[in-house]
Order: C-alpha cells, then sequence, then structure tokens
C-alpha cells in the first residue's frame, strides 16, 4: 500500500536526480506552481515563499482567503517534504549545500498567526534553524517571516525559530542578522529602471551602496515585483541584481531564473 509519507519519499527522489542548487534562486508564490515546493527544487531553487493564513489551529497555504483548501498546509506542503528529504540528505536539502530559505508571508492577524507558526516549528527542531540563550543552532532550514511581522513579539521572545523580513527602511536598524536576516523591499518603490537602457548612475549607485549596507551587517537582500516577463529587459535586471551582490532574483518563472542563472554562474 503507497501511504502519504511513501508518495513524499518518491517524489522527493525524482526532484533531486542532477540538480544542482542555485544560491540566487528564490520561488515567489511557490505554491501556485503544479507541485508546490517539488517544481522549485526540480529547478535547483534554494528559497521558496508560502502565504499562509491561520485558520482555526492550522496554518492553510494560499494566495487570497477564498482560496483556502484544508489540505493545503505548511506542514503538508512544505514542512514534512522538507524534513524527508532532509533525512535522506545527511541533514540538507540539497546535498551538501548549506543554505535553504522558506519565507512565510503572514496574511491573517500577526501575532495569533505567528504564534501559531512558532508553536509549530518548534515540533520540527530537527530541520529549521533556532535561535536561543544558547545562540544559533543551524539546521537545514532558516525560515524568515515576512507580511504581517510581530517584529517586538518576535524580539521580545528568548528562543524562535526564525528570522524577520527587514525592509530597506531597516537598513541602518541595529536589530542583530540573527533577527532580520534579510532585507526585501517592491523595487519599484525605490527604482525606476525595468532594464531598458542602462541603468541611471545614481540608481545603481543607490542599489551597491543598499547592497553592502545589507551585507555590512550580515543580511541577505530580495527584491520583488522585478520584470519578470521574459524578455530582454528581464535579463538585464537581473545581470544588475547579480552584479550589485543581489543575494536572491525573486521570480515565477522557475525555469527562465534556472536557465539565465546556470548561463551566468559567477
Amino acid at each position: 500500500m503507497i501511504t502519504g509519507v511513501s508518495i513524499i519519499v518518491m517524489t522527493v527522489a525524482l526532484t533531486q536526480a542532477n540538480v544542482a542548487p542555485l544560491a540566487q534562486a528564490h520561488a515567489h508564490n511557490d505554491y501556485l506552481h503544479d507541485r508546490p515546493l517539488f517544481d522549485a527544487l526540480a529547478h535547483g531553487f534554494t528559497s521558496v515563499e508560502a502565504d499562509v493564513f491561520l485558520v482555526g489551529d492550522q496554518l492553510c497555504v494560499a494566495h487570497e482567503a477564498r482560496e483556502i483548501r484544508p489540505d493545503r498546509t505548511l506542514r503538508s506542503l512544505y514542512l514534512d517534504p522538507l524534513r524527508e528529504r532532509t533525512k535522506q540528505n545527511n541533514g540538507w536539502v540539497y546535498p551538501g549545500h548549506a543554505r535553504f530559505l522558506l519565507l512565510v508571508d503572514l496574511k491573517s492577524a500577526a501575532e495569533p498567526t505567528y504564534l501559531r507558526l512558532h508553536e509549530t516549528l518548534a515540533g520540527y527542531r530537527d530541520l529549521v534553524t533556532s535561535f536561543g540563550p544558547e545562540g544559533r543552532k543551524d539546521k537545514a532550514v532558516l525560515v524568515i517571516v515576512s507580511g504581517n511581522r510581530p517584529f517586538e513579539l518576535m524580539r521580545s521572545q528568548a528562543t524562535r525559530y526564525a528570522g524577520s523580513d527587514g525592509r530597506l527602511a531597516d537598513l541602518d536598524s541595529d536589530a542583530p542578522a540573527d533577527l532580520v536576516p534579510l532585507i526585501s523591499d517592491r523595487w519599484l518603490s525605490h527604482f525606476t529602471w525595468r532594464g531598458e537602457g542602462p541603468m541611471p548612475d545614481a540608481e545603481a549607485q543607490k542599489l551597491e551602496h543598499v547592497v553592502e549596507a545589507a551585507h555590512q551587517k550580515g543580511r541577505l537582500v530580495r527584491f520583488w515585483a522585478t520584470p519578470d516577463v521574459r524578455s530582454p529587459s528581464r535579463d538585464a535586471v537581473w545581470r544588475q541584481l547579480l552584479a550589485a551582490g543581489v543575494d536572491l532574483l525573486n521570480t515565477d518563472d522557475l525555469e527562465g531564473l534556472q536557465a539565465f542563472l546556470l548561463a551566468h554562474e559567477r
């Protein structure tokens, strides 16, 4: 008899065949793909994003409340498959590759949704990086809370199983990188360039400053809402982001970003 766990094991095995992990590849709204998580892994992505709503005591994965289905939970779509995969890879999502990010975008009320996430992640201590009185304990997956972030609540916790996503306004924050490991922001809120012609010098300098300031404090950088339709202008933006040292390129086009990164390996 084939069980749910057996299906996960078989899918994990099929997903891992000859896939090179891509450190800069982030799957925006990953759960909208035909096979959430597994499609991203099959294309070498090392960062995925899931939107969640608190429904009763369940964290349901959906883009909007009207799309909520009780069988699509953070556990079933992400945490359980990632745990099974790390068991097969000696504790890593990709063999020998250390970093894998799971961005959890809280769509319902910040504090109750986060507290349920905290309780859930506590049951996956073998999988997720934790932060506590004895310091940081790195595991296969670093969870980062985005969306409705209860920052002060997270700061007050003696033990956490996630960091908080930051914004460009947080570049000068004194919050440690273990609390704010990532700076994410909407590209068009800060830059006008969309890949047509050369990037304006002032914007190129601003981008370099953002990356340098974040990296000096041990934080990664990601922009969302960059051009994502296959075109020379999208490739131009991606090349500029790579050249500036942006850590994660945001896309819904898994195949397109995989091909781009493999062609532009550093």
